[in-house]
């Protein structure tokens, strides 16, 4: 299936189909205070974070009126997550929200009752649910496809650089398994293209292994998806510009950031989408279990002319007439 496919993907069908869901229900139980945890390696003031408060407070559920948001599991390595589920526990917080696998499981190993409300790879295949219709115990969301994308965005990349041979790929271990990741050079080598991994585990890894695949002459490098990579995405986009790396990107407003190339859903609409038809209901009660596990329907590719010229790469006309927005 070829990348531009994929954004004709209709929302997975639920048991009795969308219309079955019930109608939200945002008002606020008088005299409560709700309370929020959240364990991911962005920081607070994350502009997908800032879309997340802004859509509770035009719902009704400010911070520091009736909503108390426990900071401490924003912006922090990954091996502080355990810990800090632990604390989220303790403090009997209404949800918990969590970005990527590893946050998600560190949750689900603290609680078995506190709502989990999680934006990961792919929650079936990593088993943090049952299944998306029925997730069962206490763990729902949103699954990105991210195993799909990443493959949509290696063909993507290819079609950006059609002469290149040799390509790096920028892989978070705790996000990406071996099987994924041999899978992604089978389907690379495939089509005639070599493709090196480069794996980091911590943000210090990050730049040496991007400077690594330069040395191994890797001329085009796709960045996978995760919750460590976007966090650090600032200093992704200025090492691959500094080497003159033509890179792809997980979120298309990493493009509008400076990177690239990137494919992907909407990140700003996801997170108001996942506060409305999720983080509401989970605040006043309902069962993760109830509550289905979706997949974006919508994927944008966005191409930034200004990082082209910037590096001295020049984007095939048939794949910026196939962008959704160019910059320029």
């Amino acid at each position: 299936m070829q990348f531009g496919q994929l954004k004709r993907r209709e929302f997975i069908a639920f048991i009795g189909g969308a219309a079955a869901w019930p109608s939200p229900i945002f008002a606020q139980e008088p005299g409560r205070t709700y309370h929020l945890g959240g364990l991911t390696p962005s920081a607070r003031d994350a502009p997908h974070y800032a879309a997340l408060f802004d859509e509770l407070g035009g719902l009704g559920y400010v911070a520091g009126q009736n909503l108390v948001i426990n900071w401490r599991g924003y912006g922090v390595p990954p091996e502080r997550f355990p810990e800090l589920a632990l604390e989220l526990t303790k403090a009997s917080v209404d949800a918990i929200f969590c970005a990527g696998d590893i946050a998600t499981r560190a949750a689900q190993q603290a609680t078995t009752t506190i709502p989990i409300l999680a934006v990961s790879d792919d929650m079936v295949g990593s088993g943090l649910v049952h299944s998306l219709v029925q997730p069962g115990g206490n763990t729902t969301g949103i699954s990105i496809l991210a195993t799909e994308l990443d493959g949509k965005r290696q063909d993507i990349l290819m079609a950006a650089a059609p002469r290149i041979r040799r390509m790096a790929a920028l892989a978070d271990v705790n996000a990406a398994t071996p099987q994924q990741l041999q899978a992604l050079q089978d389907a690379t080598r495939g089509r005639g293209v070599e493709l090196s991994i480069h794996r980091v585990v911590k943000v210090d890894e990050i730049v040496p292994a991007i400077d690594a695949a330069k040395t191994s002459d890797a001329r085009a490098i796709n960045v996978l998806s995760s919750p460590l990579l976007f966090a650090n995405r600032r200093m992704i986009i200025e090492r691959t510009e500094a080497l003159r790396l033509p890179a792809v990107y997980q979120w298309p407003e990493m493009a509008e950031e400076g990177g690239l190339i990137a494919y992907g859903p909407p990140l700003f609409q996801l997170f108001r989408d996942l506060t409305r038809r999720y983080l509401i209901k989970l605040l006043r009660g309902a069962k993760p279990s109830d509550l289905p596990v979706e997949q974006p329907s919508r994927f944008d590719l966005v191409i930034n002319l200004q990082a082209a010229r910037a590096i001295g790469h020049e984007i095939p006309v048939a794949l910026l007439l196939r962008a959704d927005k160019v910059i320029d």
